[in-house]
């Protein structure tokens, strides 16, 4: 068909446009908000950093948890501001490609076949999952790589509401291989907001400030012991100290870094350097310039309201490598890979470690793949090669891959269209998806 609408409904952003495109013509939040100075939810019609609003304090309504959807009433009502006034198409007369995460239960299936043929009226549906969109998505930008060759690839997708490892062979997932986490952007942006209550001031209200802390000044760390105690250090010492400045309302309606220059100091310390080689890396920085400023950027301003961060910065991302340290009862993410791989065939237990694909937004911290594969090497045969890639954009690979499949010739194949659901049932017509 020429007029399918890709949409990936994350469960952190929506991200739609029409099959065929390079990007999609619309990313937004998929949830609504209401601000203090509103008294009924609004529809966001850009990504919250963009929004001109005072959003401290705002309440989030998210008709997804965990993945999965849980509310379709509030679906129904975001979907029908972004068909309507975002992308402006007329479902009766396209067709729709919809990612949907693994295992969703037959109860959920039916209420989105609903909101799909019953709700919006769209002429056809296809449901496709998240790791076999991505497997095509990177098989087609690198032709002559080993994805492509060997037609197998392990998707590592670490999204809002989960964190997830699925082998896919010959572009279908293999569900008994999928292995998750119950981790995601929204758990590590929570446990923030505990530890910067706890320690500085009380910000559990305050979900989409938290998530702009987290994306500017967190970072993996690949040594924590060693990064533990440079966060204990005082003055110029400590590496990791920064200051976020929350927004007043009146000057600025948005939180920023105090001093970004001191916030990548971080950056300064390599694997396996010790504190006194840390110490000399970091006055050699000194002495390039980039604390010259220091002294006005340090002097307290009493009209702001602000907190420092040192250990919060990398303790955050350290839930998804080591989660049982915070008491979790859940495997840590080279575990998890490793068992998704020996759930497989033997013989493609070498394949697999060696095209490794990361996506998700969790996996734009820095360092994450050095710490992966820091941590991933040990537990891998000697005589496997360890080969992890990051994709282009990790946010919108999902969406490429469903925008490569919707004007593939195989679409019109997978399609279920509206008279085959009314005739059949949600049940039947779901197997075509499976196979």
């Amino acid at each position: 068909m020429s007029n399918v609408v890709v949409l990936d409904n994350g469960g952190g952003f929506i991200k739609a446009g029409q099959g065929g495109e390079r990007n999609p013509a619309v990313v937004i939040p998929n949830c609504l908000y209401r601000p203090l100075t509103s008294k009924k939810f609004l529809h966001p019609t850009t990504t919250f950093s963009s929004l001109p609003d005072d959003l401290t304090s705002a309440a989030i309504r998210r008709p997804i948890d965990r993945g999965y959807l849980i509310n379709p009433d509030l679906q129904r009502d975001i979907w029908s501001h972004l068909f309507t006034s975002l992308l402006h198409v007329t479902p009766s007369s396209s067709s729709l490609l919809l990612t949907e995460p693994l295992f969703s239960l037959p109860s959920i299936q039916r209420s989105t076949d609903e909101l799909v043929f019953e709700d919006f009226g769209f002429s056809s549906l296809v449901v496709a999952d998240s790791p076999s969109l991505v497997h095509l998505y990177e098989t087609s930008c690198r032709p002559c790589g080993l994805v492509s060759e060997a037609q197998c690839s392990l998707v590592v997708d670490c999204g809002f509401s989960f964190t997830q490892a699925a082998p896919v062979f010959q572009n279908i997932t293999l569900n008994y291989g999928v292995k998750r986490i119950d981790l995601g952007g929204k758990a590590l942006t929570n446990y923030l907001k505990e530890l910067v209550s706890y320690r500085a001031i009380n910000v559990m209200d305050e979900t989409l400030l938290m998530d702009d802390v987290k994306e500017k000044l967190c970072f993996v760390s690949l040594d924590v012991e060693r990064d533990l105690q440079f966060a204990r250090k005082h003055g110029k010492d400590n590496l990791f100290r920064c200051t976020y400045v929350l927004p007043d309302g009146v000057t600025h309606t948005k939180g920023y870094v105090k001093d970004p220059e001191a916030a990548k100091r971080h950056l300064a310390l390599t694997d396996g350097a010790s504190p006194s080689e840390a110490i000399e890396t970091k006055n050699e920085t000194d002495q390039l310039g980039v604390m010259d400023k220091t002294a006005e950027r340090k002097r307290v301003d009493l009209t702001k309201n602000e907190f420092d961060l040192t250990n919060e910065r990398f303790l955050v991302p350290e839930m998804i490598f080591q989660p049982a340290d915070l008491g979790m009862n859940e495997a840590g993410l080279a575990e998890c890979i490793v068992r998704a791989v020996n759930a497989c065939h033997p013989y493609l237990h070498p394949v697999l470690y060696q095209s490794i694909i990361l996506t998700g937004g969790s996996t734009l911290f820095p360092r994450f793949v050095e710490r992966l594969e820091k941590d991933l090497r040990p537990l891998v045969p000697d005589d496997y090669q360890v080969n992890i890639t990051t994709q282009e954009d990790p946010i919108l690979g999902v969406w490429r891959g469903g925008s490569l499949l919707a004007s593939s010739p195989d679409y019109e194949l997978m399609r279920v269209t509206k008279s085959e659901y009314e005739e059949l049932g949600s049940a039947r017509c779901r197997r075509r998806f499976f196979r």
